[in-house]
């Protein structure tokens, strides 16, 4: 406790919050520019803190994490473009809200979501970081690979209407994540004679296309028409914790599914988010309000991928472990200063370990002060006409897409996932479970092809495995279930209509 007090201290020393501040600051502008990310943000910060003392520099890189994962929100309820991939899910309904006048209300249900997301994988962090991390450890090959089917079983909750059609996009998100060179033979595939597909389908490229570009597409074809484009209004900016007192159970639920995910090494905060918006939704008492502007949705969305910030650390911090790609960025600059993480961090840094510890907390308040005068600025979108705003969200569009590896071929890329989000959307088709398997594709691909070699092709190994066969009976249970409330539903909606 008073190693806790003494780092508590520690934070507020002037240097160690202006880092905060700064990192939060860049953290906001990168995760609401559509194709930025937190990796961004870091990777540009990272040379400025070679100077500095470690944990100043550590704190200003925790508060761009932070404020990347949250500020993909933005863009994504205003403009329906993710500013992130973490905010992937946030678009299905967040953007809806806007579209009913209700921006302000979904900026500030993903802030305070957000912040509680937060601030509880922070105590987890302070906590119980060495017992999860021990269990994060044990997974292998085979409990991935279940990990990323039980991810994937999320589609009979988010697929739309129709389950077949909702299969159908998924395998597609499937078969699009499997183009470029095979991770184990090192051979092409699917790529029909062009080098240029051998690099694969980038994540954030294709989520651009499937979500901003083919919104763009949509509105420009209203626009065309000379149809009323309906223009967001502002709300009450009044909005505090009473007002999402509604949601606790809601979050707290997101927020576990976003810790024990981001304590799993290797898979991150958009398997977190769907998650929990497929749990949210099935346990809903409105469940067909989700996707169409429900804000209890954007609530589970962001406070499971905040929760994921704090995790990621645990493996990261306690067995040098990176649980994501931001913390294997985070774990380069603990090294450039000379720190190894590991065990030895917590006892021949502990001053310094706990402080950045206790500062994470620090930064998620922090950020609720500034998300708000974020919300205020990036506000001001809406009032912009579509004439304007279009033409300038394709740039940045195509900007953020470039920026992934600054190449043209991610701009076709986003391009063409743009057409196919639009034409799907015209024939009835939902583009969310393409996405949920374009991000679990590659996951699910390796650690299966890992498990049938290291088991000579034996598929027992699956519910050998107490952690693999947990999955297959969640997958399971799931599944049915979705199934269950689907056909109840449409029983009472022919009873309905016969009446």
């Amino acid at each position: 406790m008073q190693l806790i007090i003494s780092s508590l201290l520690s934070c507020f020393h002037w240097q160690n919050l202006l880092g905060m501040v700064l990192g939060l600051g860049v953290g906001l502008f990168v995760g609401a520019m559509p194709g930025l990310s937190g990796v961004i943000g870091i990777s540009l910060l990272l040379p400025f803190t070679f100077g500095m003392e470690p944990t100043m520099a550590l704190l200003m890189l925790v508060g761009t994490y932070c404020g990347a994962t949250y500020a993909g929100s933005i863009s994504a309820i205003l403009i329906k473009t993710p500013g992130t991939a973490v905010a992937a899910a946030t678009v299905l309904d967040g953007y809806q809200m806007n579209l009913k006048g209700r921006a302000q209300e979904a900026l500030s249900v993903a802030l305070y979501a957000s912040v509680f997301g937060g601030l509880f994988s922070g105590l987890v962090l302070l906590t119980v970081a060495p017992q999860l991390a021990k269990v994060a450890l044990k997974f292998n090959s085979a409990d991935y690979f279940m990990l990323a089917v039980f991810g994937l079983s999320v589609i009979s909750a988010v697929g739309g209407k129709s389950i077949c059609k909702g299969l159908v996009m998924a395998c597609f998100g499937v078969f699009a994540s499997t183009i470029g060179i095979d991770p184990t033979e090192g051979v092409y595939r699917f790529t029909f004679g062009t080098i240029t597909l051998s690099k694969g389908i980038a994540l954030v490229p294709a989520l651009i296309g499937l979500f901003a570009i083919s919104e763009l597409l949509n509105q420009t074809e209203k626009l065309f028409h000379a149809e009323k484009v309906e223009q967001s209004a502002s709300a009450s900016s009044k909005y505090g914790w009473k007002h999402m007192w509604r949601y606790k159970w809601t979050m707290l639920k997101s927020a576990v599914i976003g810790v024990v995910i981001g304590a799993t090494p290797g898979t991150g905060a958009a398997i977190a988010s769907f998650m929990a918006y497929g749990e949210a939704k099935r346990c809903s008492k409105h469940p067909e309000e989700y996707g169409h502007g429900c804000p209890e949705a954007v609530a589970a969305s962001e406070s499971a991928n905040n929760g994921v910030t704090g995790a990621t650390l645990i493996p990261m911090l306690t067995l040098g472990i990176p649980g994501d790609v931001i913390t294997a960025v985070l774990m380069g600059a603990l090294m450039i200063q000379g720190l190894n993480p590991g065990p030895q961090l917590f006892t021949q840094h502990a001053d310094m370990t706990y402080t950045v510890i206790v500062g994470f907390l620090i930064v998620n308040i922090l950020m609720l002060y500034m998300g708000k005068l974020a919300i205020r600025a990036f506000g001001q979108v809406c009032k912009v006409p579509y004439s304007v705003l279009l033409p300038v969200v394709l740039a940045f569009c195509l900007v953020g897409a470039y920026a992934c590896s600054n190449s043209i071929y991610d701009c076709l890329i986003a391009i063409v996932f743009g057409v196919i989000g639009y034409l799907a959307e015209k024939f009835d088709f939902s583009t969310t479970p393409m996405l949920i398997g374009l991000v679990l594709g590659s996951l699910a691909e390796q650690n299966l092809i890992r498990t049938l070699t290291s088991s000579q092709g034996s598929l027992s190994v699956f519910v050998q495995r107490p952690i693999s066969l947990l999955f297959i009976i969640l997958t399971v249970l799931f599944v049915g279930y979705n199934l269950y409330s689907r056909h109840k539903q449409k029983k009472l909606e022919r009873s309905i209509r016969n009446n």
